[in-house]
């Protein structure tokens, strides 16, 4: 009986051995970028090859990167779009605001890519995700020949606190140095289309009745200096991208009068810009959650990129 007892109690302890080590395994922060998810016809690339700038250590939290997806098989135009998670620059809804959309995106001939860029709940404050998002923008256009895509046709796309961090992308862009030693430096970092979604255009703004990023990171002494610097609002010029927006009315996260301000900002700089806001619909509806009315916004979205010409094959680019 005490030799059964004793096997029994071995057997608990190898599978409780065994059990830790799968959850160990599950707990990994990230993958290694390279190619491990290629059997997914994913790839992920680092933005910088050696330590990126700002940087606080060498984990998964400090290295910003792209997931690459490709368009679907025999549907591929020419067209990228480099999309931007929310999360609050606490997180990053990866699942919601991105593989969802960089597969809506793939179906439609688009070449995807997905930043993760380094969150200010890991101690990168602004401007170090603005760095991270121009940094996208040009790897992705000078390795343009490399992806089968017109460089002057990517499109931006960034819901909530990553609809911020487009905006910026989109209103503080660098024009790129041609005498640079690094090619992707060379290029400019302005999207050619912006499409924001329930923006969280106000971030830094003064309203702290709802979610405000000096007020979640406990920034209040440095705020009137990053709301001069990183409201979107206050660098709309004529040279902003075209720009889609989608928001809704009773938003209780993200007022929707952030959007309006932005887009009457885009109005008086004679940006094109079209703008749909819907009556009902919480923050975080991502391309809809299956909800009957905000479901049919993305059927906007496509309408719009039909006629700033994203959806026609450009032949040249293959």
């Amino acid at each position: 009986m005490q030799q059964v007892k004793m096997l029994l109690v071995g057997a608990f302890l190898i599978t409780a051995a065994l059990g830790m080590r799968a959850a160990g395994a599950q707990t990994v922060s990230c993958a290694t970028p390279g190619t491990d998810n290629a059997f997914l016809g994913i790839q992920t690339i680092r933005l910088w090859p050696g330590t990126a700038p700002e940087a606080k250590g060498a984990t998964c939290d400090d290295i910003p990167a792209l997931a690459l997806l490709e368009a679907r098989p025999g549907t591929a135009n020419g067209s990228a779009v480099i999309i931007f998670p929310g999360g609050a620059y606490s997180h990053l809804a990866g699942d919601l605001e991105g593989r969802e959309v960089a597969d809506w995106f793939t179906a439609r001939g688009f070449r995807a890519f997905i930043l993760s860029y380094r969150l200010t709940s890991h101690g990168y404050v602004l401007p170090v995700p603005l760095l991270d998002a121009r940094r996208a923008i040009q790897t992705v256009r000078a390795r343009a020949a490399d992806y089968h895509i017109d460089p002057n046709r990517i499109v931006v796309i960034g819901f909530s606190a990553g609809g911020h961090l487009a905006a910026l992308a989109g209103t503080q862009f660098v024009a790129g140095k041609p005498d640079a030693d690094d090619p992707i430096e060379r290029a400019s970092s302005r999207p050619d289309f912006l499409i924001l979604g329930y923006p969280w255009l106000g971030a830094v703004g003064t309203d702290f009745s709802h979610l405000n990023y000096c007020k979640s990171f406990n920034l209040m002494d440095q705020c009137e200096a990053l709301r001069a610097a990183y409201s979107p609002d206050l660098f709309v010029t004529k040279d902003t991208p075209p720009t889609f927006i989608y928001h809704t009315f009773n938003d209780q996260t993200v007022p929707v009068e952030q959007s309006l301000r932005f887009y009457e900002a885009l109005v008086k700089a004679g940006v094109p810009s079209e703008m749909h806001i819907f009556a009902n619909g919480a923050h975080g509806s991502g391309l809809g959650k299956g909800d009957a009315s905000l479901g049919q916004w993305p059927g906007l979205l496509e309408t719009w990129l039909r006629a700033q010409g994203l959806l026609t094959v450009d032949k040249s680019s293959f």
